[in-house]
């Protein structure tokens, strides 16, 4: 099961975070449809906080891909990656995607960088 929640950081960037497995299924969708309304209302930079973010597939990955492109696609925006660990770190550094995320230690780290 995964649980999306978020909140305004400023007047553009909004804090997602994500717990529990990022996987094939339903549950992912919401993620999507998420980040598609926070575009639609102007936040323009995005941090995924993934501290409790336990498990993900090559569904998630696709979706984070997927994201990715959107978050490119809209002028003057940008996204970071804040505390992944364990499997889900070791997922994006297999797919190598870690070089084309950014990826920080902290959700402060991630805040300040973008």
């Amino acid at each position: 099961m995964l649980v999306v929640t978020h909140n305004e950081v400023s007047p553009d960037t909004v804090l997602v975070r994500l717990q529990g497995r990022l996987m094939l299924g339903e549950d992912t969708a919401q993620l999507d449809s998420l980040v598609n309304t926070l575009l639609a209302s102007g936040y323009k930079r995005l941090v995924f906080d993934l501290t409790l973010l336990t498990h993900i597939d090559s569904t998630g990955i696709g979706r984070f891909i997927a994201i990715y492109n959107k978050v490119m696609a809209t002028e003057g925006a940008s996204l970071a990656m804040a505390a992944a660990t364990g499997a889900v770190r070791s997922a994006f550094r297999v797919t190598k995607l870690d070089t084309v995320f950014q990826f920080f230690d902290t959700v402060e780290a991630a805040l300040a960088s973008i």
